[in-house]
């Protein structure tokens, strides 16, 4: 059980104060509602741009990271499709330093041509060391582009296309900032061994003063229920054939996403899962092979993905693990086989919870999904799935309708 308080500051900012006497060091979390959701169709990447630019200097500090490091502290931060997280770590004598720092970097960035200039390359060579130049490196931009019609998931955080961060002006960088980046769009968690009344204090000097700036509405269209299988085959320059198959699970917080991630833990979650026992290890048609729930906030993706043995044929290894998934819908789970998968996750959460900056960061992601104490409920949600409601999630989920294949072929001189 993590025990916290929280209050909200006149403009909006909602607190979260975690107190943890054991530790000599402070976590100062913000996390911000935008994510690659929330751009614009022709003018995608901006969130993960601004991951970028909240380092390149705010309109008071030109420099983000040398007081920090003066100060004994480390940062970093972390864009998803759905949400933008800011997160440091520093002695608590200093721990005033985060929220001069944060709190510059919320009031407004040093917007300038140069700033920009440099982070659209930097963000540019991103784009293709990763995903242009790298092996099966646009995997997920061919998949999501196929998985998705109509929702902003059919693009990748860094962006549909480079031209759109090459092309971004500082008028437009600076209207997504502050149409965002507000203190009524933003949640800061605290924790560390402090009281309320010392964040509170802190949160009001520095944080108070900001204009709250108006509340984002999310106007996100919905993905429609696929209904008819889609196949997609890609040449590449890669070493060994790859599959990538993906179904449409449930919403972040409904019961079928915790069924679906159990599923996920079963089929293809380390050696002894089911996918690399049958198609690894006895059948070798893949040399490696893995099944995961893409976490999302708004309907997301369970996916399989894995690398063909060199020799075996791709359909051959496409076959095989639709008939895993059938063999799933057909005859469930045993009660042994759910409670070791609960085991693993039950696992999961008590090691993250071990760590300063984790508590901070799940304390803000929960209290943005609606209640921080959600946080304490999460294991439960795990607990209620039954093998009758997870062989229901699997047959709803993993149907042929339901589905999304990428071929990712190795060229040769015959294709």
């Amino acid at each position: 059980m993590l025990h916290f308080d929280r209050f909200t500051l006149e403009n909006g900012l909602r607190v979260i104060v975690h107190r943890d006497e054991t530790t000599p060091m402070v976590a100062v979390n913000i996390l911000y509602d935008v994510g690659a959701r929330d751009e614009d169709p022709g003018q995608t990447g901006f969130a993960h741009l601004f991951e970028h630019l909240m380092f390149g200097g705010s309109v008071n500090i030109p420099e983000y990271d040398e007081p920090l490091q003066m100060a004994g502290g480390e940062n970093n931060a972390y864009t998803t499709n759905d949400i933008t997280n800011y997160y440091v770590q520093l002695p608590l004598k200093n721990m005033e330093t985060a929220f001069w720092l944060e709190s510059d970097r919320m009031l407004s960035l040093g917007f300038s041509e140069k700033s920009l200039d440099v982070q659209r390359k930097v963000v540019s060579e991103e784009f293709k060391e990763h995903y242009l130049n790298k092996p099966y490196g646009n995997a997920w931009e061919h998949m999501r582009a196929l998985a998705y019609t109509t929702h902003p998931y059919r693009w990748m955080t860094i962006g549909k296309e480079l031209k759109h961060i090459e092309d971004a002006q500082l008028s437009d960088v600076k209207n997504f900032f502050f149409k965002h980046y507000r203190p009524v769009n933003a949640i800061l968690c605290v924790a560390g061994n402090i009281t309320t009344e010392e964040v509170k204090q802190l949160a009001e000097k520095w944080f108070g003063p900001i204009p709250a700036g108006d509340k984002y509405i999310r106007r996100v269209p919905a993905e429609p229920a696929q209904q008819a299988a889609r196949i997609e085959t890609v040449y590449a320059d890669v070493p060994l054939d790859a599959l990538y198959k993906a179904w449409h699970i449930n919403e972040r917080l409904s019961p079928g996403y915790y069924a679906a991630d159990l599923i996920t833990e079963i089929m293809g979650n380390g050696f002894a899962s089911r996918l690399y026992q049958k198609l690894v290890k006895e059948e070798q048609l893949f040399s490696n092979i893995s099944c995961y729930q893409t976490g999302s906030l708004d309907p997301g993706l369970l996916v399989v993905e894995g690398k063909i043995v060199e020799g075996k044929n791709i359909e051959d290894a496409n076959a095989a693990v639709e008939r895993e998934m059938q063999l799933l819908i057909d005859e469930g789970v045993t009660t042994e086989e759910l409670q070791k998968a609960k085991n693993k996750i039950e696992a999961m959460i008590e090691f993250e919870d071990m760590a300063l900056l984790s508590r901070a960061n799940n304390l803000a992601f929960y209290e943005l999904l609606g209640d921080a104490n959600l946080i304490n409920d999460e294991l439960g949600r795990y607990q209620a799935v039954t093998p009758a409601s997870l062989q229901e999630t699997a047959a709803k989920v993993l149907r042929s309708g339901n589905s999304n294949t990428l071929f990712y072929r190795k060229k040769t001189a015959a294709n």
